[in-house]
């Protein structure tokens, strides 16, 4: 009786192990999330500049750029394409919301406005190598099964406001994948 308890007891446990997200997505999040809110501080350029957020030729420089450095990480250009793509998207959805928010109040907030092309970018190319690194991190457990659920987890969980929480998803919604 007691060596089935153990037994029983010992698989719980493994079972509970096998469910609890690796510890390469926390940081991966970390990072996404600053990226995320970066975008508060571009919508307030667009704001000032009253430039579209809608901005092709860089997206597809940043994409790029991201795809040219894929090898050093081990990763393949489709994911980092897939990925990046992913960030920006759930970037201009934080963006569009904020400019939206702003032209019903008739303002945006009265805050700093760091300099797009000499404070912002550089921050976004500095961050992009630390994506790609936890990306690579993250690879390995892509395909795992329980992916979806401990992404479902970690963006549903917390006390982030809807509109983070909202791009957030958006921003990790390609990074399981299915073996098939």
């Amino acid at each position: 009786m007691t060596s089935r308890f153990c037994l029983t007891l010992l698989t719980l446990l493994l079972a509970g192990n096998a469910c609890a997200a690796p510890a390469a997505l926390a940081p991966l999040l970390g990072s996404i999330e600053e990226r995320l809110a970066i975008a508060d501080q571009v919508a307030l350029s667009k704001w000032d500049s009253h430039k579209p957020v809608e901005d092709r030729p860089r997206e597809r420089e940043v994409i790029a750029a991201a795809v040219a450095l894929a090898p050093a990480y081990q990763l393949e250009g489709g994911t980092v394409e897939q990925f990046f793509t992913a960030q920006i998207e759930a970037n201009k959805l934080v963006q569009y919301a904020r400019l939206s928010q702003w032209t019903l109040k008739g303002q945006a907030p009265d805050s700093p406005r760091p300099d797009l092309v000499g404070q912002i970018r550089p921050q976004l190319d500095r961050l992009q190598k630390r994506l790609l690194q936890q990306l690579a991190d993250f690879g390995p457990y892509r395909t795992d099964p329980q992916c979806p659920s401990w992404l479902a987890r970690a963006t549903h969980g917390g006390d982030r406001p809807e509109l983070r929480r909202l791009a957030l998803v958006r921003a990790t919604a390609e990074l399981c994948v299915s073996k098939g």
